[in-house]
């Protein structure tokens, strides 16, 4: 190159602007709002008027003025809803003086019904005055060591309390994250008919409808169908109940190998799928599952967030079927009969070796909150003292008798599922269709249905096209066939809106 040459290409480079100079930008203005910083709040002078004094009138405006969200259903429902204001047993009192025996245990979990324990009660006053709140990484209280040592001696086989959240759906998280660290792998495998919760990983692995909410686009959960779909037998019509249990095993399987066995971490399921059906594993279906994650080095996380602590008969719903020991347990409502918000996950040992030197990866600043754990403690060692589960074991022949009458005389009932205080009829419209699928809206004859539920004094969960019975384990007899008969005179209304004919009740099977 010539030496003119070099003299304009220095002279150029001199001239190109540089690519690192920003470009100018114009921020947005703040459109300001006063955040009222320096104004005292003016609060209405009835709140320091002593609970339980407010009138019906004073809430029923405040309610309006104030609105709040619900949670499965428009935020409007809540004009809908009744002021409750004291319990009994199993019956709760709304504040125009209408009864109602709670026919689902709330969400199925007041289990001692609305009348805690009174040692529960003193326990939480003591927890209060002495020591409200320690942070879990910064104190032990003792009642945090005591319940940790009752859960060790109820829990069966090697099975070891973990954490103590506050929720199901936080149990399920810790459980999750618990299957992830431990195996290094990331993909979780749960059914469609299935609820675990409605934060992120519990809601994606929940089936039911909940998912669609946002909980879809979680990565690492994929769906299976166990042995009920809606529409076809895993087996074929034909199939034979062991014929079932087989092509559903082998169909997972499928799927575990499709998914590349060494990425699951986990199968998580429910003992007994509650929202979706009080659906019982059928004989060897629970016992394959344990063999297929013994097989693939996958862990089995049952959740018992529904049916733990007596609910089924047994402590523990997985204790219904024979040689199943799982690895990791989630529970909650139980555990404290709904009185405060705690749950529980537990581990085998291994489990718990392997994070002796290492963080487990999930926290919640109310993990093992004293208080709660103080009602839990007493509410476990209630349940123990009075023998709730044999009550249960006791009781279940008559409401299993109960549910059998209804189910032959209301031709709108389909079938049936129970075991222990828990049990599902199934409801089917004149064609023998499914009269609400998860995509519809509630059929027409479901809201005369509710209307009556409401009319006949029964309160409770509402999951069409199923119609759920768990009623509190301290109910007795009496109480169980009064609750057996207004749900009978619901179930009438409920036919005919269906339109059945009157008197077109099955046969006995």
């Amino acid at each position: 190159m010539s030496s003119f040459a070099n003299k304009a290409a220095k002279v150029l480079r001199h001239k190109v602007p540089k690519g690192a100079k920003n470009w100018s930008r114009t921020l947005p203005s703040i459109n300001a709002k006063n955040n009222f910083a320096d104004a005292t709040p003016t609060v209405d002078a009835a709140h320091f008027e002593p609970l339980g004094t407010w009138t019906s009138d004073k809430l029923n405006r405040s309610r309006k003025e104030n609105p709040f969200m619900m949670t499965w259903v428009p935020g409007a429902a809540r004009e809908n809803v009744p002021n409750m204001t004291h319990g009994e047993g199993v019956y709760l009192y709304d504040d125009e003086g209408n009864q109602y025996l709670d026919w689902t245990s709330q969400a199925v979990c007041a289990n001692l019904g609305h009348d805690i324990p009174e040692s529960a009660v003193q326990a939480a006053a003591h927890q209060l005055r002495q020591l409200p709140f320690t942070y879990g990484g910064i104190g032990i209280t003792e009642v945090r060591t005591r319940l940790n040592q009752l859960m060790a001696e109820i829990l069966p086989g090697d099975l070891r309390a973990a954490v103590f959240p506050s929720s199901g759906a936080e149990a399920n998280e810790a459980g999750i994250m618990m299957a992830r660290r431990f195996t290094g792998r990331h993909k979780v495998i749960s059914w469609y008919r299935s609820y675990h919760g409605a934060t992120a990983a519990a809601g994606a692995a929940t089936g039911d409808f909940r998912r669609w909410y946002g909980s879809d686009n979680v990565p690492g959960f994929v769906k299976a169908f166990n042995p009920f779909p809606l529409f076809f037998k895993p087996g074929g019509n034909n199939a034979t109940e062991e014929e079932n249990v087989e092509a559903a095993l082998n169909m997972l399987e499928e799927q575990i190998l499709n998914e590349g066995p060494d990425n699951v971490a986990s199968i998580v399921m429910e003992s007994i799928v509650g929202a979706g059906g009080c659906l019982v594993m059928p004989p060897g279906y629970m016992q394959g599952i344990r063999a297929l994650c013994d097989k693939y080095g996958i862990l089995m996380h049952v959740d018992e967030v529904m049916v733990g602590f007596g609910r089924t008969g047994k402590m523990f719903g997985f204790q219904n079927y024979e040689g199943v020991m799982p690895d990791i347990v989630s529970a909650a409502k139980g555990i404290s009969g709904a009185a405060v918000p705690l749950s529980m996950t537990a581990c085998n040992e291994e489990i718990m070796q392997f994070f002796d030197d290492k963080p487990l990866g999930w926290g919640s600043t109310y993990q093992a909150h004293p208080v709660a754990m103080a009602v839990a403690y007493e509410n476990i060692k209630y349940l123990l003292q009075n023998n709730i589960v044999g009550r249960v074991q006791q009781i279940a022949p008559l409401f299993e008798a109960c549910m059998e009458k209804l189910a032959n005389d209301h031709p709108c009932i389909k079938q049936y599922r129970h075991i222990g205080l828990f049990g599902c009829f199934d409801v089917h419209d004149p064609s023998g269709a499914n009269p609400k699928l998860q995509h519809e809206a509630a059929h027409a004859a479901f809201h005369k249905y509710k209307e009556a539920y409401r009319q006949n004094g029964l309160v409770g969960l509402h999951r069409y096209p199923h119609i759920h019975c768990a009623p509190p384990l301290i109910i007795n007899e009496e109480e169980l066939i009064d609750g057996f008969q207004r749900l009978d005179r619901c179930l009438y209304v409920l036919d005919e809106a269906l339109g059945f004919e009157a008197g077109s009740g099955r046969e006995a099977v």
